[in-house]
């Protein structure tokens, strides 16, 4: 577990110190026991085993509290790191229970993450535009698409979102390649809210709705942001879950070997 969390942490540290490199990616805030922290107190407490559960964003009601409470230090960035630390008794327990765990050498059961896989005909749909233009996605057909799916509260889909214009979309703009991003479960005008901030900072996409997650209850259950690699001929060629370093690197390899066939 300890391992996992550092893991965890490890990758926040690089979203957190990379993004001097990306002029528009908002920056990270990162808050303990609902104050605001430094990535160096995550890393302590990640260290010593004191961290009991970190989450890579923040429901929008939670959000607005923050604001409240820190005004411009938080402002309206999406990118907020919530980290709870054990107690003192608490990490007493849950060393315990580590030690009790490894002993037994129990083994996690394997959550399910795609309800489609590689080899697998895409499911057609219908989507709607948030411009209210649809895409049907048979209609696509002779074309590589890569199918997004993504939340207006999800910082790690956001924070992939602002990769893709140099990963993905520039490398293949002159391609016959579509990239639609479907936001799931959540209501139109929410996602047009957030769509207008993101195309003020240069994402401008194909951004879509499922507000019944009618299309991604055909794909995919569990946690997003989630990615479908489709060929030319609706084939799903490449599946990846999760914003984890390199993602988008292979997607984008997996692109090109199918554009280049």
């Amino acid at each position: 577990m300890k391992k996992v969390l550092l893991l965890a942490i490890f990758l926040i540290a690089q979203s957190f110190y990379a993004q001097n490199q990306i002029a528009k990616k908002p920056e990270t805030v990162i808050i303990i026991n609902n104050e605001i922290a430094t990535m160096d107190q995550v890393m302590k407490y990640g260290n010593e085993g004191y961290v009991k559960s970190m989450n890579k964003g923040v429901s929008e009601e939670k959000r607005n509290e923050l604001a409240k409470k820190f005004g411009d230090k938080i402002g309206d960035r999406e990118f907020i790191v919530v980290v709870e630390v054990f107690t003192e008794q608490e990490k007493i327990e849950n060393d315990k229970k580590l030690k009790t765990d490894v002993a037994e050498q129990q083994t996690p059961a394997k959550q399910e993450q795609f309800l489609l896989n590689v080899n697998d005909k895409a499911k057609d749909f219908t989507l709607k535009l948030v411009d209210g233009k649809e895409v049907k996605l048979s209609d696509l057909k002779g074309k590589v698409v890569l199918v997004n799916f993504w939340a207006t509260w999800c910082a790690p889909c956001l924070q992939e979102f602002y990769d893709i214009p140099s990963k993905i979309l520039e490398p293949f703009k002159n391609d016959n390649f579509v990239f639609l991003a479907i936001s799931s479960g959540e209501t139109e005008t929410a996602v047009a809210k957030k769509v207008v901030k993101l195309k003020k900072d240069g994402l401008d996409f194909n951004f879509g709705i499922d507000p019944k997650e009618i299309i991604w209850n055909q794909y995919a259950t569990n946690s997003i942001p989630k990615n479908f690699v489709i060929d030319q001929n609706g084939i799903i060629q490449y599946v990846a879950v999760g914003n984890a370093e390199g993602n988008l690197d292979k997607i984008a390899s997996e692109i090109k070997k199918l554009l280049s066939k």
